[in-house]
């Protein structure tokens, strides 16, 4: 993640008068229930819990209560089995964390008393029955191609959520604003994905986020809302429910590193160690990842990657406070819960301690065996990204990780294929395959919302964007394409790489939404371009979903230089490879004719060819050879028999 904001002295104050107003309208004009009165007063007030709910035969919850006039409060709960291990009071009076010692055996809404000397107040809370893994939950795996959604520049599926128009007409007219993408709209293309061959969607977080410019959605203001620009937690299901019922997959993205410059905790933090310093006072982060993998570093290097407040705005959060840690996996476990999720995709997951990914994911895994998570770790080094991965203990604890994302395959893939590195620097990446305990968990890309687009860079063709996407689609791990690839988008450094999906927003004339691109969620209206680029995607996805080795085999690479690669994926039956399919890329200008030796390889007593993909002569078998004919800039894919 690299949000782009405005100056922390401008959040600062903004978050300040915010707050400020905020509170005082609360205790001056409330009206709604559990609100203060209108008249002033000392009772104890309640304004918030999280979770705003639980289930039933979870693990004890800790709640955090919001309100005002809490000091010296006494708490009591209404079921008698259920009781408060430990409760800590912000000095202000406005947090209690109430530690609970179980959650109840079945279903059921107690009721939280708070008591004062100067009153009492009370508030229901509502522990829910806890859904079936019929209802999601269900993981990803090598065998799915993941699809990146920005929600707010992807489809705009309920106008009444954009505002009024003249705010949203204002919001367009700036280059981070809300532009009205929703989650109905997502659900409104499902049809889309699923005919271009996706299988998981990853949405970016739907947290309630109020800052400025915050539609990207990694600066919550409230951790457990989903903001009103992008529907409502219902919405939500709903989504979840219905890709559920095309045998699709929800992967929602999570931040536990930071919370947003307007978050109410900024200047009102339940404890004095919720945050690694504070807005006046604390260190930035760096994205020198090199410190936390090196035994020799001192602490001195490594503490302003977990420290620091990412790009000097976002406050960060500590982890190594117990309420902090137990806030943000309860998070997690709620938005799981709640949607019926598949997986998490994890932001800035190097920028938090091992010890709390360890305790976050023996939480989540213990209550969902198959979910799985995808974590950020922007970085090119394998040495570096492989030691985030689940099941590595050589730079401390686990982290538990089912896979980071292959970041270093992706900067390979852009300098091969668009800065003149030879080939082998690709293959220099693969070998280091062995630093990971499951590298066919790892999910490779072409570019994400933080990246330029492909076809941006000066070099880039469509016939080298071909080539990008075959090697993504049969080399090993899991896909991952960002929306908009697939029909050629272009742009630059954010907020140029985060346009509008044409044709998923009303045309407003003269604004970022013109709609002068046209409607890509229809053949009949998408451009020649976008169109030939959406069935060359569509045709390798369905060559991989039609190939078995291609989603989960094994990788052995026969050839590499500096302009081809040539790799075979496969599947083994005893010690017999079996369903093999082989792969070669010529990036060159010129024609490339290959003669491998086929002998001690997995091709070794192959006799046929059957081309799935480019030249029907590229690939002849004999004996114990293959030649390769390779035309410029192109690939051949061969079923082999």
């Amino acid at each position: 993640m690299k949000p782009l904001l405005p100056s922390l002295r401008a959040f600062a104050f903004a978050a300040l008068l915010a707050w400020s107003f905020a509170a005082l309208g609360r205790h001056v004009e409330g009206q709604s229930a559990g609100q203060p009165s209108q008249a002033p007063t000392t009772a104890p007030q309640i304004l918030k819990i999280d979770p705003p709910n639980w289930w039933a035969t979870m693990p004890k919850p800790m709640l955090l209560v919001r309100g005002l006039n809490l000091a010296s409060a006494q708490v009591h709960l209404s079921d008698p089995h259920l009781k408060i291990e430990s409760t800590q009071i912000s000095e202000n009076g406005h947090w209690v964390q109430l530690w609970l010692n179980a959650s109840p055996a079945g279903p059921e809404t107690i009721t939280i008393t708070i008591k004062t000397p100067f009153g009492t107040t009370l508030s229901p809370y509502e522990f829910q029955p806890k859904h079936t893994q019929k209802d999601g939950f269900a993981g990803f795996s090598s065998a799915d191609v993941m699809y990146l959604i920005m929600i707010d520049r992807f489809a705009d599926g309920d106008l009444s959520n954009d505002g009024t128009p003249a705010e949203h007409t204002a919001q367009l007219a700036k280059s981070r604003g809300w532009h009205g993408g929703d989650l109905r709209g997502i659900e409104q293309h499902i049809n889309y994905l699923q005919d271009l061959g996706i299988t998981t969607v990853w949405i970016t977080p739907v947290y309630q986020n109020h800052g400025p410019e915050s539609y990207h959605g990694y600066g919550a203001t409230d951790m457990y809302s989903v903001d009103q620009h992008f529907g409502s937690l219902e919405d939500l299901r709903s989504l979840s429910h219905a890709l559920h019922a095309h045998h699709m997959k929800l992967v929602l993205d999570i931040v536990p590193n930071h919370v947003g410059a307007s978050h109410p905790w900024v200047y009102d933090p339940p404890d004095p160690t919720w945050f690694h310093g504070t807005a006046a006072h604390h260190t930035i982060a760096q994205g020198d990842f090199k410190p936390l993998t090196d035994p020799h570093a001192p602490w001195r290097d490594q503490r302003n990657v977990t420290q620091g407040w990412f790009a000097d705005k976002l406050p960060d959060l500590n982890q190594e406070d117990p309420g902090v840690a137990k806030y943000l996996i309860q998070n997690g476990i709620w938005w799981t819960e709640q949607a019926g999720l598949d997986g998490l995709r994890i932001d800035t997951f190097p920028y938090v301690g091992r010890s709390f990914w360890h305790d976050f994911h023996t939480q989540l895994h213990a209550l969902y065996p198959r979910l799985t998570t995808v974590g950020e770790v922007f970085n090119p080094d394998p040495t570096i990204t492989s030691s985030f991965a689940g099941g590595v203990t050589r730079n401390g604890l686990d982290t538990g990780l089912y896979t980071p994302f292959d970041f270093p395959s992706y900067f390979a893939l852009r300098e091969t294929l668009l800065h003149n590195a030879p080939m082998t620097k690709l293959a220099d990446v693969l070998r280091l395959d062995a630093l990971y305990p499951h590298p066919e968990r790892l999910v490779p890309f072409l570019g994400n919302h933080d990246t330029t687009r492909f076809l941006n860079d000066p070099s880039a063709t469509p016939q080298k964007l071909q080539l990008g996407f075959t090697l993504l689609t049969t080399m090993r791990g899991m896909p991952q394409l960002y929306s908009g690839d697939e029909i050629a988008m272009r742009g630059g450094e954010d907020p140029e790489n985060r346009h509008d999906f044409p044709g998923g927003f009303p045309a407003v004339p003269g604004s970022a939404q013109d709609n002068a691109q046209g409607n890509a969620f229809h053949s009949e209206t998408r451009t020649l371009a976008q169109q030939q680029t959406f069935d060359q995607i569509k045709t390798l996805l369905t060559i991989r979903r039609s190939h078995p080795s291609l989603q989960n085999g094994e990788e052995e690479i026969l050839h590499s230089d500096s302009n081809t690669l040539v790799y075979v994926r496969y599947l083994r039956t005893l010690s017999h490879p079996t369903q093999r399919v082989l792969v070669a890329i010529n990036k060159g200008s010129q024609t490339k004719d290959i003669l491998l030796d086929t002998s001690g390889t997995t091709l070794d007593g192959a006799g046929f060819a059957s081309i799935l993909a480019g030249d029907s002569n590229g690939v002849v078998l004999s004996g114990s050879s293959c030649t390769l004919h390779l035309a410029p800039e192109s690939a051949v894919i061969a079923k082999i028999e």
